[in-house]
């Protein structure tokens, strides 16, 4: 039994509390991510949302270069100086800043690359700035990260949504069409960077150290080749869309991208912000590791296994009730990315398991083998000239993927292939069964309200009380995580 006032309890009461602030930060941003959306979504057109997407692409380079990796490495150390904190705060903002005038002069290339539209050229040096906003608050937010003291980001990024969501509904339905989005996003950046400055308590206090830069690059160089690549290969599908079909067909992909990551790329956040400082602490230690590692592995399937899956099996309703039938094509490729964003999950999962034991070059390694697979898949599905068997591609490579790198987790870590499934299997056999209702369900002649009430209240009695059945404790601790506090250890 844990004392009260030990080391342990203290690491989980901050663990329970970084949980809790960010669970409340993703789903209060996403509430208001999705309200936003879904008045955008009936408001903008499918080419306007296509020309933000065309954007996206090239921002998502952007964003990875000015960090570089020096946040993730920032997390991954285990004693952070002002030296390294200066260090790469400067070095974030001479390279955003070169950036940005570097896209600045490049806007024409950028039209000509999708479809010559010339509209592209004002919205991306708006859109640009972004960028060099959001590097402004890398070491804010990872310092308090690193401190697992993140109230105020959860506050930053909620105020921010509702003055972004604000002018950017304001501003479409003003007939502002595809600028609404981009001032949406300077907007966000700005008021949640401004928030960080005023509240977070640091100034840089030297200018950038050698010593600290090549320590911290040479944590992070891994992060970076790997983000890069999976930056590339994720913006991929927008490129391919955008430059050889059309900005409508790749404002649909957008729609179903952006939604289907509200959870996948949610739930990965959450997790890796509130378990990489956890794991990194335990890294000397193989028994607590892995004796966190198990619990890691359940929680995280009894969280995303039914959120994704049910997202999926909801999608149709779901897509009725939000936009009626303007979005009706973008459904089965969000219930795809749904699918797939589980996997996404877990893949980044074991990531944190690698980067928590300082694997940062097996990190990259993941990263070749993932993309890879994808550019299998765009090479074997994109002749047949459907975006809906490209977004099946990206399925097949994360199946892929995911076989590969769990047994690369588990030679790094030591974690047995069988305590893996064991983890996962009770969550995956329960989830299936919810599926399952929630199918029978919808074959019923329902009002879209109707259907989609039905199916959620239908599928959550179905998993909770399976899970009630089998007295699965992640029921409680996901009560003690939301109160801010870590039930005793498990035996």
């Amino acid at each position: 039994m844990t004392e009260p006032g030990s080391p342990e309890k203290s690491l989980k009461q901050k663990t329970a509390g970084t949980l809790k602030w960010n669970t409340v930060d993703r789903i209060a941003s996403q509430v208001l991510y999705g309200v936003v959306g879904i008045v955008l979504a009936n408001v903008v057109s499918q080419e306007d949302f296509g020309l933000i997407g065309a954007l996206i692409v090239f921002q998502s380079f952007a964003i990875i270069f000015a960090d570089s990796g020096f946040g993730a490495a920032l997390l991954r150390q285990k004693h952070t100086t002002e030296q390294d904190y200066s260090t790469v705060f400067w070095f974030n903002l001479i390279v955003s800043v070169a950036i940005y005038f570097i896209l600045w002069f490049c806007a024409p290339l950028i039209a000509d690359i999708f479809q010559r539209d010339q509209r592209l050229i004002p919205l991306s040096k708006v859109m640009f700035l972004t960028f060099v906003l959001n590097a402004l608050a890398i070491v804010q937010t990872n310092r308090l990260m690193k401190m697992m003291d993140v109230k105020m980001i959860a506050i930053s990024n909620v105020i921010a949504q509702i003055a972004g969501g604000g002018l950017g509904i304001g501003l479409a339905l003003g007939g502002w069409g595809a600028w609404a989005l981009v001032w949406q996003s300077v907007c966000l950046a700005g008021v949640k960077t401004g928030i960080l400055w005023v509240t977070g308590g640091w100034r840089p206090k030297y200018w950038i150290q050698f010593d600290s830069f090549k320590r911290i690059w040479r944590i992070g160089l891994s992060v970076f080749s790997s983000s890069m690549l999976n930056t590339l290969f994720l913006t991929v599908y927008s490129f391919v869309i955008g430059a050889f079909y059309s900005l409508r067909s790749l404002g649909v992909y957008t729609q179903a991208d952006k939604w289907s990551k509200m959870g996948s790329a949610s739930l990965s956040q959450i997790f890796t912000s509130s378990f990489v400082p956890l794991l990194a602490k335990v890294q000397d230690n193989p028994v607590d590791f892995k004796r966190y590692m198990q619990r890691i592995n359940r929680f995280t399937a009894f969280i995303t296994f039914p959120l994704l899956a049910g997202l999926a099996i909801v999608g149709e309703p779901l897509f009725h009730t939000l936009f009626g039938n303007k979005w009706d094509s973008a459904i089965p490729l969000f219930q795809i990315l749904c699918v797939r964003g589980i996997l996404v999950v877990l893949i980044s999962l074991f990531g944190n398991y690698m980067l928590s034991l300082g694997y940062g070059k097996r990190l990259f390694s993941i990263e070749v083998i993932k993309d890879a697979a994808i550019a299998i898949a765009i090479l074997s599905t994109v002749w047949f000239d459907s975006v809906e068997l490209l977004v099946w591609g990206q399925l097949w490579a994360s199946m892929a993927t995911f076989v590969i790198v769990i047994r690369m987790v588990t030679k790094a870590t030591g974690y047995t292939l069988s305590s893996f499934i064991n983890d996962f299997l009770m969550f995956a056999g329960i989830t299936l069964l919810m599926c399952v209702g929630c199918w029978l369900i919808s074959k019923m002649e329902l009002s879209p309200v109707i259907s989609l009430l039905l199916q959620v209240t239908g599928g959550m009695i179905i998993f909770l009380g399976a899970m009630k059945l089998r007295k699965a404790p992640e029921l409680s601790e996901a009560l003690t995580f939301l109160l801010g506090r870590m039930g005793g250890r498990r035996t």
